[in-house]
């Protein structure tokens, strides 16, 4: 009979380690991959105005107020 000590596990279980190992690296680059596309969309207070006067969610008086505290 050939026995390692290990009783049957790859490495005395150490397999357990490397699928760990390889569900943090795919769980921080599905991180990374989701913050950077964050970090590329902000959009400035007066994009947003701009975006909802044209949806029709805001009044013109009511953009025009917003937009020229925007740029005070």
């Amino acid at each position: 009979m050939m026995h390692d000590g290990y009783g049957g596990w790859m490495f005395g279980g150490m397999w357990i380690f490397t699928l760990l190992f390889w569900v943090l690296v795919i769980a921080g680059v599905v991180l990374l991959v989701n913050w950077l596309r964050r970090q590329n969309t902000n959009e400035s207070a007066l994009e947003i105005l701009k975006k909802r006067y044209v949806r029709g969610e805001i009044d013109k008086e009511t953009y025009e107020r917003l937009k020229k505290e925007i740029e005070v």
